[in-house]
């Protein structure tokens, strides 16, 4: 049994990972740059919890006080209301301190949580999108520029310190019930946009197969970057069908303008409802023995079960 300290404690991922570790006899440490108001019974009294921005000393204390040995760096910062100077701090210097703290501190394990959408929704892009793609997002989207960063940091440090036994994954669309993420939330719309003329194949990845998929990274020992995706792909149009939503039928300029006053959804994510995007995570199914328990339907369904809640 092991020690992990898992970032992003204040999120439902980190927490459902936080869980499934338990529940294996792991012992856990959760640290997050956001308050924890509140931890789910099965993690309130077992789980130590540190508020620390990851590129400050608080960070260090973490590890002085805890024998950590596998480190699980979920806390990568998408939320576009932060500014991206903020983003940058947290997502690259700050990864950038806790990649040193585990070179110190000898850490065998390091899982770093990327994003699909570095590689970017194009209309050149042929399906399946394999890890050894290029990455094509920065071109055209500033706002994914911490991301493909951090993952380009990450994939570096991994061949430089071999004994941390780096894996990088790259999940497409989480979606779940405990998530509060852009894409949850646009299946929560009452209206969704679609674009006129437009119906990409998507994939979406059911957040408990996702916190599965990671603990199977995190107590395994096989090294790379990793695509993880959910049961095959759907069109966005039928996507916006099992969510039981309206769809909004909009040009490109006129989704840009709905996103800005009545949604989250970023600019960057209006390419990926015009050109499909679609990536192959056989690699990963093959090195941890991994694969999704929840159909693409039924995430959606229970994704937006919340709809309309607080």
């Amino acid at each position: 049994m092991a020690t992990f300290l898992v970032t992003g404690i204040a999120g439902g991922l980190a927490q459902h990972v936080a869980e499934r570790l338990l529940v294996l006899g792991h012992d856990v440490v959760g640290a997050d740059y956001r308050p924890v108001e509140s931890l789910p019974d099965a993690l309130a009294e077992r789980v130590p919890v540190y508020r620390a921005n990851y590129n400050k000393t608080a960070i260090e204390t973490v590890f002085r006080h805890h024998p950590i040995e596998r480190v699980l760096h979920l806390g990568r910062v998408g939320n576009l209301k932060e500014s991206s100077g903020k983003r940058f701090d947290l997502n690259v210097v700050g990864s950038q301190k806790l990649m040193s703290l585990c070179e110190q501190h000898g850490i065998e394990r390091l899982v770093v949580l990327s994003t699909f959408h570095i590689y970017g929704a194009e209309a050149s892009n042929h399906i399946p999108i394999a890890e050894d793609e290029p990455v094509r997002a920065g071109v055209h989207y500033p706002q994914l520029a911490d991301a493909i960063q951090l993952d380009n940091m990450a994939c570096t440090w991994a061949w430089k310190h071999p004994r941390a036994h780096v894996c990088v994954l790259r999940p497409t669309n989480v979606i779940g019930p405990r998530l509060r993420n852009t894409m949850s939330e646009v299946l929560r719309l009452p209206r969704i946009p679609r674009l006129l003329g437009y119906d990409p194949m998507t994939q979406f990845l059911f957040e408990s197969d996702l916190a599965d998929a990671i603990v199977a990274a995190g107590t395994q020992l096989s090294v790379g970057i990793f695509n993880v995706a959910g049961m095959g792909a759907i069109p966005w149009t039928t996507a916006t069908e099992c969510a039981g939503a309206d769809g909004l039928w909009l040009p490109a300029p006129a989704v840009r303008l709905y996103a800005k006053l009545f949604s989250n959804l970023p600019a960057y994510l209006v390419n990926f409802l015009k050109y499909p995007c679609v990536i192959t995570d056989a690699a990963f199914r093959e090195a941890f023995h991994w694969s999704p328990s929840v159909g693409l339907a039924d995430s959606i369904a229970r994704t937006v079960e919340t709809r309309g809640l607080p």
